[in-house]
């Protein structure tokens, strides 16, 4: 008789469930030539409607290599424009995966922070508190630079909307980006966890963080965030 794991589920099925998560995000971002930007939205009351697909959306602090993560994430060099000038991205951007008419949408947010505007974050508030469609909120952290009080204010933020009783459809991931500079450190691991504790105690609903490195092969954490959009959106 299998025994149970502490979470109810035995080892094995817990194995086999990751084995076929992986496969269906593998499958999921194959067609890298498939992904399309359909449309960047600077209005608030003009979000489109995109045939009820699931979304998830990436945000974080400018110049946190968000553009880089969005371009590895869906096998492309420059989809997402990249820039070494922060605050590059202004608009919600809105990419398609998969061939028309897709399996998804990945929504570029504009960056926050001493770069950022105030009506980029009306922007981000308005698509956050009104889109049914969306599953999933990742918001980045640089490795390098760890929690700051404008992150903290956003995760504490959104942690208190997915701890709402009632109307809220998605839930709070976070990515740790440029690991690859910290883990090339002595203290470097020491530093990732440091970061990861800060990421729990300040919003406990928030999933654990996933590591990634995206400007180099090989890249970090990119299979893992796949894996957790496929799961987010329900297409295991």
């Amino acid at each position: 008789m299998l025994g149970l794991h502490r979470y109810g589920c035995p080892p094995i099925l817990r194995s086999l469930k990751r084995r076929l998560l992986s496969n269906s995000a593998s499958n999921l971002f194959s067609d890298a030539g498939a992904a399309e930007l359909l449309i960047s939205v600077a209005d608030p009351l003009k979000l489109p409607a995109l045939r009820g697909l699931p979304e998830v959306i990436v945000t974080g602090r400018a110049n946190v290599g968000k553009s880089t993560l969005l371009n590895a994430l869906l096998g492309r060099r420059n989809l997402a424009h990249t820039s070494q000038k922060p605050g590059r991205t202004r608009t919600l951007n809105f990419y398609r995966v998969g061939r028309d008419p897709g399996k998804l949408i990945l929504v570029d947010a504009p960056g926050y922070g001493t770069r950022g505007r105030h009506e980029w974050g009306e922007l981000f508030n308005h698509y956050v508190k009104t889109r049914n469609e969306l599953r999933r909120i990742y918001l980045l952290v640089n490795a390098t630079h760890g929690l700051n009080d404008t992150d903290r204010a956003m995760l504490e933020s959104l942690d208190t909307q997915c701890q709402a009783t009632a109307g809220t459809t998605f839930t709070l991931q976070a990515i740790i980006t440029k690991a690859d500079r910290l883990l090339l450190s002595a203290n470097g691991r020491g530093a990732i966890q440091d970061i990861q504790r800060d990421i729990f105690e300040t919003a406990p609903t928030c999933l654990p963080a996933i590591v990634t490195a995206a400007l180099e092969e090989p890249r970090l954490g990119i299979d893992a965030m796949r894996e957790s959009i496929s799961e987010a959106c329900g297409l295991e």
